[in-house]
């Protein structure tokens, strides 16, 4: 019995990606042996190999089996006057003065990024991911897939017999089911009992339907780093895509990278919202576009729990709530939510963590009444406690290091001992067994610190050094300030401003230098749903500026004497290997990103700089707004330990000297748990015990022990799944 394929009437929508995807299910053995034996195959085949996608016959080739993302790629540039390329070795020139035509190019670029990111943002609010997004319909393809018989032993008559229906080929037939999502993305045994849980609750099994909720799931999926949330999520997201249901999932999650990393969008984005708005958005009954973004949504997927505030939980259950008609009683207006994370990360900023523990003691402390706010987050506390399902997950699948693997779990209770702090000195620089830092790789691992300033410092140092070794004059971008729309003239002024940290002006850094192959990150939302987030690597490519903008005017001690200034650049060209970006942009390479200016606001107190003569009365503060343009980037030599929390990375230099203030355990655990190996880290100094014996908080330890006893009444419920 032989499979083939029949012509569709209407071809169905699909990418190239999509194509090579069907063919490579396509079993091809023996293929050159029949080629071989009857002539009639060498042009056939090319031809009626897969006559229900019409234009698949040029991509046959012997990059069959290559996936796209392993298959060479060529930079097409356009041939005029505006060079942009070096014909002696083909890389960008990094450092070009712009032309009519690049600004066009840079118009033209930004406003199709615009178009794709709305495009995809419809896809992920309403869920469509079917033939208008050229995503695979899976259904349709198993459809195009008939049996027909054939005789063993065929000849070129045989073949001619059949016209247009080549013989053979053994098309595999990839209907999903449970067990062969769990085989294909091998779910351990706690992913496993997640999946079917979450599965078989979408299915209808009433066996899922616990608690007091009217069958409601709000499950909760905690694990430290590499025990495979994410992995569990790719999953899910599958079945929710191939049963053709993917309309009623969303994924969502508190910060940039880690939505990206899920494929999802940032709560503040979901949500319409600015994270750092002053004006959010008008909720009301009846508000048709809100109704229509959550009519189908029936799960909720939360990633990063632990930096998802108690004040954005609470505005997410009144916006559901409003969106979907329910009473504000039932939690999250009846739609099944799963929180996954681990408490024992960063926790959010300017805001209350959801273990927050709320006692009887703080309410006596205060004759004053709770505020609005204060209102809120207890009301989304109240919906963590219906938390009615939990599956832990603690298999780990990112550490290799068995005996690091232990020490990492006794520093998650702060009950390291003496012989894991004489581990990790082996491992601070100076020692026989680390490697020096010029040597690679570790001349390229990125440093983690705690404080902005200090990366600040690290990365500017690192970028005169690295210009240096590659014989060039360092050139740096300078933000453009003004106050009250008006330039600001007084230089000492002007050198505070572009001296200060980008963690005070909106991370829109004052001085940016800039070397050839410079890693970089991107400090500003430009599009999510494209991958181009806050905290995205990249390496920096090629600066585009704007004529006559260019001084050698020393503003800045930090940087060498001879350093040139760019004081109006255009955009800057950066290689991001986690880009989105599916469309082409002309004459730009795959994962070439144009990175455009950008401009905030932000207030600084001046009065440190003020004359005394001139300086307010009762030593008053002296608040200045000033609004900047610059690049929405930052050198990534050095990063904080903030940006590192859910990347796994391969090689990395940590500094555990902590500031004396810190008590959050974060601060210790994050860093070291980036790596799989004690070998894969290095310790810039030497650091105290100590810091290897802070404990969680109060609450983190009773909201942990709550989830593990909420752990074994969901393995009793669901024991034929913890098998």
């Amino acid at each position: 019995m032989l499979h083939f394929t029949r012509t569709f009437n209407t071809p169905p929508r699909l990418s190239q990606d999509n194509i090579y995807a069907a063919l490579r299910t396509i079993d091809l053995t023996g293929l050159a042996e029949n080629i071989n034996k009857s002539p009639a195959w060498s042009t056939p085949i090319k031809q009626q190999l897969s006559p229900s996608i019409p234009y698949a016959s040029p991509l046959l080739n012997k990059s069959l089996q290559t996936p796209t993302h392993d298959r060479p790629t060529s930079m097409h540039y356009q041939s005029s006057s505006d060079i942009s390329i070096d014909r002696t070795n083909r890389q960008l020139i990094p450092f070009l003065c712009a032309t009519p035509h690049l600004v066009q190019l840079n118009t033209k670029w930004q406003e199709q990024l615009k178009i794709e990111k709305e495009r995809v943002r419809r896809s992920l609010i309403t869920g469509n991911y079917d033939k208008d997004d050229d995503t695979l319909d899976l259904f349709a393809a198993r459809d195009a897939v008939v049996t027909v018989m054939n005789p063993n032993n065929y000849s070129a008559n045989n073949f001619e017999n059949y016209g247009s229906v080549l013989p053979v080929l053994k098309v595999i037939n990839n209907f999903p089911t449970q067990t062969s999502i769990i085989n294909e993305f091998t779910l351990n045994r706690e992913q496993r009992a997640a999946f079917m849980i979450i599965t078989s609750h979408l299915d209808g099994d009433t066996r899922c339907h616990i608690g007091d909720n009217n069958g409601q799931l709000i499950m909760c999926i905690p694990g430290c780093g590499g025990t495979g949330k994410s992995q569990l999520i790719r999953a899910l997201t599958k079945y929710f895509l191939v049963t053709k249901r993917m309309q009623m999932m969303r994924k969502l999650a508190p910060t940039g990278i880690a939505a990206a990393e899920i494929d999802g969008m940032t709560i503040h984005s979901f949500l319409g919202e600015q994270r750092n708005s002053r004006k959010p958005r008008t909720i009301k009954p009846g508000d048709s576009k809100l109704e229509k973004e959550w009519r189908p949504v029936e799960y909720l997927l939360i990633d990063e729990m632990s930096m998802v505030g108690l004040t954005l939980l609470a505005k997410l259950n009144r916006i559901i709530s409003t969106a979907k008609h329910v009473d504000p009683q039932v939690p999250f207006g009846g739609v099944n939510v799963i929180f996954f994370g681990d408490y024992l990360q960063y926790r959010p900023v300017f805001d209350a963590p959801l273990h927050t523990h709320f006692t009887l003691s703080s309410k006596s402390k205060s004759c004053k009444l709770p505020t609005e706010k204060e209102i809120q987050q207890r009301v989304a506390r109240s919906l963590i406690l219906q938390i009615n399902c939990v599956v832990k997950l603690t298999q780990q699948m990112r550490t290799e290091d068995s005996r690091y693997l232990q020490l990492l779990e006794r520093l998650r209770h702060g009950q390291c001992n003496y012989d894991d702090y004489e581990l990790l000195l082996t491992r601070v620089v100076g020692q026989p067994s680390v490697d020096s830092l010029c040597d690679t790789p570790w001349n390229k691992a990125p440093i983690l610190v705690f404080r902005n300033e200090v990366r600040t410092q690290l990365n500017n140092k690192a970028a005169i050094h690295n210009a240096a070794q590659l014989g060039r004059v360092s050139i740096v971008c300078v933000a453009q300030d003004t106050c009250n729309g008006k330039s600001i003239e007084d230089p000492i002024l002007i050198r505070k401003l572009l001296e200060l940290s980008d963690s005070k002006t909106e991370h829109l850094p004052g001085l940016l230098p800039f070397v050839p192959g410079m890693p970089v990150i991107l400090t500003q939302n430009i599009a999510i749903e494209l991958g181009l987030i806050n905290g995205i690597n990249g390496i920096f490519r090629q600066l585009v500026y704007q004529s006559d903008s260019v001084s050698a005017d020393v503003l800045s001690e930090i940087f060498p004497k001879n350093t040139q200034y760019i004081h109006r650049p255009l955009y800057a060209l950066i290689e991001i290997a986690k880009s989105k970006v599916d469309s082409n942009l002309e004459v730009l390479q795959p994962k070439l990103i144009p990175i455009p200016v950008m401009e905030q606001t932000f207030r600084v107190d001046i009065f440190d700089i003020i004359p005394k003569d001139k300086k307010p009365k009762s030593n008053r503060k002296a608040i200045l707004s000033i609004k900047r343009r610059a690049l929405p980037l930052v050198p990534a030599y050095c990063i904080t330990t903030h940006k590192s929390q859910g990347q796994t990375l391969n090689k990395v230099v940590i500094d555990l000297k902590l500031p004396n203030e810190t008590e959050d355990i974060a601060a210790v655990y994050v860093p070291l748990s980036r790596v799989k190996r004690l070998a894969d880290l290095i310790i810039l100094r030497q650091f105290d015990y100590k810091v290897l014996l802070i404990k969680p908080s109060k609450s983190q330890v009773t909201e942990m022990e709550r989830l593990d006893q909420l752990y074994l009444e969901t393995q009793k419920c669901f024991s034929h799944w913890f098998q």
